[in-house]
């Protein structure tokens, strides 16, 4: 790896640690904001949602603005949103603006996440290994935002306060992004032997391109709601403390961290449709686990589960579409699009069905969303084999 590959990467690395507690501490802080601005659970999940429209508009806007002004520029200008937003909040604005600046938000974070697994893509060797690297920082900083929340919190500081502290990290990142030594998508290495090269649009004609969508569809559904729900929803079950349903999903991110370390193994031991297949059947099974159990010990272990299954199915879905997408970032946008329609929708659906049923029953409708990712899952395996090559690969 070069000098510049690895400057790359490492800047990447820390954007999406930062992305990630971000986006954790925004649903560790939700119970405190539902409370501070008299908020009911379809307001707050409109809120969720509002955020991944804007994480679907950044699919659309960051291709257009990269195309002109460049990568780097587009990364910054648009994740600037993010301590802007963020210090909004803090201030406890009217309803209209709460839903602009979670929109804002999501523009940001889909501006860092397609930015960060193009150039990942652009510049790495094809494998899973380093998206899942990549994506095993952004579960490093998903894990302290929940647990920096409750630590906070315990010492007596607000949840503004939290908020504050972040909004400081979060500009480093911006600063980090602002000096990488990156050549325009122009000037990617054109040294670099890739066979077969497709053409711009070719992924368009893939299978397997909108198989990866629609488990990026609905596996966005279930990260989204685990970000932004699973805190209100361990503490609303009444039967662990406040700290402890805090702390647990912290523990969960550990799990994810630990799990991508682990798909980065795997990944050049069994094949990546194995790989994803396992990965979402465990997470459909973690899920039922949980909202069938009121016991603390079970809830604790299909958390870890949720956790461990949940890591690899993004990085994996992205390299195995990977190929497909070489050197295009409107490949990597729309994908990003088709993800982030899932976490647009299933936040919400939560939210209003708890209005009526209660949070417990707002989660249970992500068994469903998880099922039929297991689907498409199961059809990505199958393409091979229905399209004539009747060898399945493990």
């Amino acid at each position: 790896m070069t000098n510049q590959q690895k400057s790359l990467f490492y800047r990447c690395y820390y954007g999406f640690f930062i992305n990630g507690m971000v986006v954790l501490l925004l649903g560790a802080i939700l119970p405190h904001l539902i409370h501070a601005a008299k908020l009911s659970y379809g307001m707050a999940g409109g809120l969720l949602s509002s955020m991944a429209i804007g994480n679907l508009c950044a699919s659309f806007l960051y291709p257009f603005l990269s195309g002109r002004i460049g990568r780097k520029i587009t990364v910054v200008l648009l994740a600037s949103f993010f301590p802007i937003c963020l210090t909004t909040i803090t201030f406890l604005p009217p309803a209209p603006v709460l839903y602009l600046c979670f929109f804002l938000m999501g523009i940001g974070r889909g501006t860092v996440s397609i930015f960060n697994n193009s150039i990942i893509n652009d510049y790495g060797d094809g494998t899973p290994a380093a998206l899942n690297i990549l994506h095993t920082f952004f579960a490093l900083g998903a894990f302290l935002a929940p647990f920096l929340t409750s630590s906070m919190i315990e010492l007596s500081f607000s949840w503004r306060q939290i908020l504050y502290l972040v909004i400081i990290w979060y500009i480093t990142s911006l600063i980090s992004f602002a000096t990488m030594p990156l050549k325009e998508d122009s000037q990617v290495k054109k040294s670099k032997e890739v066979k077969a090269a497709p053409s711009s649009t070719s992924y368009l004609k893939s299978f397997q391109f909108y198989c990866m969508g629609l488990v990026l569809f609905f596996y966005m559904g279930v990260e989204n709601c685990v970000n932004g729900w699973f805190v209100t929803y361990l503490q609303d079950i009444g039967i662990m403390t406040d700290s402890y349903a805090t702390n647990l999903v912290s523990v969960t991110w550990i799990v994810i961290m630990l799990g991508r370390i682990a798909c980065a193994w795997l990944s050049g031991r069994i094949s990546k449709k194995v790989l994803l297949l396992m990965n979402c059947i465990g997470s459909a099974l973690a899920l039922f686990l949980l909202i069938s159990n009121q016991n603390i010990v079970i809830i604790t272990i299909a958390m870890v589960l949720i956790g461990f299954f949940l890591a690899g199915i993004y990085p994996t879905s992205i390299a195995s579409a990977g190929a497909l997408l070489k050197g295009t970032s409107s490949g990597m946008a729309i994908l990003m699009a088709m993800s982030a329609l899932g976490g647009i929708i299933a936040p919400q659906i939560v939210g209003w069905i708890a209005d009526s049923a209660g949070i417990a029953g707002g989660i249970s409708f992500l068994v469903i969303d998880a099922v039929i990712m297991v689907g498409f899952a199961i059809l990505n395996y199958w393409q091979d084999y229905f399209a004539g090559n009747r060898k399945l690969n493990f």
